[in-house]
């Protein structure tokens, strides 16, 4: 999915919104696996202005060969089988940018990144979006907008959500909200408006109760 983009740190070519926003969630100097890691954007980024030491799991062949011709530590791998195979407490991050959306099991999945990290960062589109809801309303027809690009016949999305759905899982399965950042469809920061209407996006850093 393309999403707008925004001029990073000198050296670096331009750089996802929402990646600036899970790399400012970061501390510098830690451990961190990428999860659906793309071309590598991210983990380039995080390691050249906070020293983070970043693994990555891409699913497409292209995404791997990209990322390892940047000198990125990747493998091919799938969020949904894969993250199993990690020991407890390997990272002190772990990251899934605009895939939990695409992946079969989320919750699942959601449960094996604060298994193997000790926090989470998660980001997905809004699907109560106020331009979602008006276009299901008045066009009766699957939505389309800069967070979900693709017509409802080729998108990778299966299991889409809301903000609000996210908050309620989060409070269901015992994940405390750390810090929640929702963007417009321009992908300014919302301040008062009601997230789950004005929210193109979100993106969440997340940790276990007790943890």
């Amino acid at each position: 999915m393309s999403e707008a983009r925004t001029p990073a740190a000198a050296g670096h070519t331009d750089i996802r919104r929402d990646l600036l926003m899970i790399a400012e969630m970061v501390t510098p100097g830690s451990r961190l696996l990428d999860v659906g890691c793309g071309d590598g954007s991210l983990l380039e980024y995080l390691a050249s202005e906070k020293q983070v030491d970043g693994r990555g799991i891409e699913i497409r062949q292209s995404g791997v060969n990209a990322c390892v011709a940047r000198g990125l530590s990747v493998i091919q791998g799938d969020a949904d089988s894969d993250l199993p195979d990690y020991p407890d407490a390997a990272f002190d991050y772990v990251v899934l940018s605009l895939t939990l959306q695409a992946t079969r099991n989320p919750r699942k999945v959601l449960h094996e990144m604060l298994r193997i990290g000790r926090r989470a960062i998660v980001s997905f589109p809004n699907f109560a979006y106020w331009r979602v809801r008006m276009q299901l309303l008045l066009g009766g027809r699957m939505p389309m907008t800069a967070a979900l690009d693709d017509p409802w016949y080729e998108t990778q999305n299966i299991h889409l959500c809301t903000i609000a759905d996210f908050d309620e899982l989060c409070a269901r399965d015992g994940f405390v909200v750390e810090q929640r950042i929702a963007v417009n469809g321009e992908g300014k920061r919302l301040q008062n408006a009601p997230a789950n209407w004005f929210g193109a996006q979100a993106v969440y850093l997340l940790r276990r109760r007790g943890g």
